[in-house]
């Protein structure tokens, strides 16, 4: 192994944000393929955790590996066949799994990336099992596959922190409990577990897509996970016409990536992208499975479409416009509104009012949002106030707008979209 030797006067601080990245990123395949060894969420969390000690004791002193994330994966492993071998229960276990694994040195990368797809899909089958609620299995497959914290998970959630935390501990404690089987379920079984899948799957998405925190507006790992979790299930389940939504959704939703910051990683709003560096082929793709979804029955069900064929339905119709003032809004808006009738919600409607201000004018879309201003979940959402001033500004009330530019600047905890903020109400200033 070729290492890169770490001076002392290397900065520790630099290194210490390389070890964390790489475990952010290897995270839920090691956590995923430890799982499979030691058949417990919190206990393959743990020594995932272990292995990440272990990295901060020697990278500094050794030099980051040539393969960190191998290194990271071969650690946990090798932490987990430890366990197993102080436990007299798995002597029969250590046998079968000491001989693939004991003779691996050094670490090297997995040879069969399948594999590890399969594993992390278990995963998050075995997060989303009936045995928990559904706020607990969102919260649990967020932290272990999207590799979030609390803090962002209660962002995504608007909920507070210890609620998350809490959720989290009772999660891996009744899977314990539960003996609940790591594998992916087939029958009804499985059909009964996609909706959290799915939802799962699109609340890492959206982290990925608009961070809740942090210097950076996109944090692509994310969107990357989950779109390639989206394509996974597809290939798994090609008669289930919302799950080929969602990966049209993301699709169509991860095709406007690069052209949603500036050079610096400013935010760049959607009326003032370059649409030329939208990406055609994921656009192909997402149209593609918007297809599928339809032909699966997406749009002849008897309750009528599910909520990620409506949502990929308004990103298609984003996509086919050459320009943001050549957008179908109508379309979108009576898209939205069916949304708010299928699967209603506040930043739903919250969506909707932005569909209808550039359908209908911004004093009706006004009026939407200030039904919204006291809805609890929306207390401290950034976007409510954004979408506010942006409504008070485009009719002409400068002095409202900035004070809720203002006030959205204050309650994100996104460096970028604080910076946007401040400087759309920079330009509000009499």
């Amino acid at each position: 192994m070729t290492r890169q030797p770490t001076s002392d006067s290397a900065p520790g601080q630099a290194l210490r944000q390389t070890v964390e990245t790489v475990f952010r990123l290897e995270s839920p395949r090691i956590i995923a393929a430890v799982t499979r060894t030691v058949r417990d969420i919190g206990i393959a969390e743990e020594l995932a955790q272990d292995a990440l000690v272990a990295a901060l004791e020697q990278w500094p002193r050794d030099g980051v590996p040539d393969n960190p994330g191998a290194w990271l994966m071969a650690t946990a492993k090798h932490r987990a066949i430890d366990l197993i071998r102080r436990r007299e229960t798995y002597a029969g276990k250590l046998a079968e799994i000491g001989r693939s694994l004991e003779t691996t040195a050094p670490p090297v990368e997995p040879s069969a990336p399948d594999d590890i797809d399969d594993d992390l899909l278990r995963l998050v089958f075995t997060a989303c099992h009936p045995v928990l609620s559904a706020e607990a299995r969102i919260a649990l497959t967020l932290r272990l596959l999207g590799g979030l914290t609390t803090p962002e998970i209660a962002r995504a959630f608007l909920v507070p922190e210890a609620t998350v935390a809490q959720r989290i501990v009772r999660a891996k404690r009744t899977l314990a409990t539960k003996d609940v089987a790591f594998e992916v379920p087939y029958g009804p079984e499985r059909e009964a577990r996609l909706g959290s899948v799915l939802e799962v799957i699109y609340l890492i998405f959206n982290e990925g897509y608009a961070a809740t925190a942090g210097d950076d507006l996109l944090r692509p790992a994310l969107c990357e996970d989950a779109l390639r979790l989206a394509r996974v299930l597809s290939g798994l389940m090609p008669k289930e016409p919302e799950v080929h939504a969602l990966t049209a959704l993301l699709e169509l939703q991860a095709s406007r990536s690069s052209a949603r910051t500036g050079p610096t990683g400013e935010p760049v709003l959607l009326k003032d992208q370059n649409r030329s560096r939208w990406n055609r082929m994921l656009i192909a793709r997402g149209f593609t499975a918007l297809a599928r979804a339809e032909a699966a029955g997406a749009t002849t069900t008897t309750s009528g479409p599910g909520p990620y064929a409506l949502q990929a339905a308004i990103a298609a119709c984003h996509a086919h416009a050459h320009s943001y003032d050549d957008t179908d809004w109508p379309r979108i808006a009576a898209l939205y509104a069916a949304l708010a009738v299928r699967s209603p919600s506040p930043v739903v409607e919250l969506n909707r009012a932005v569909a209808v201000s550039m359908a209908e004018g911004p004093a009706p879309a006004l009026r939407i949002i200030d039904t919204l201003t006291t809805e609890p979940a929306l207390r401290d959402y950034h976007l409510l106030p954004s979408v506010r001033a942006d409504l008070l500004l485009r009719l002409g009330c400068k002095k409202e707008a900035r004070a809720e530019f203002l006030r959205a600047a204050e309650l994100t905890q996104n460096e970028r979209e604080r910076d946007l903020l401040r400087a759309r109400a920079q330009e509000c200033a009499p």
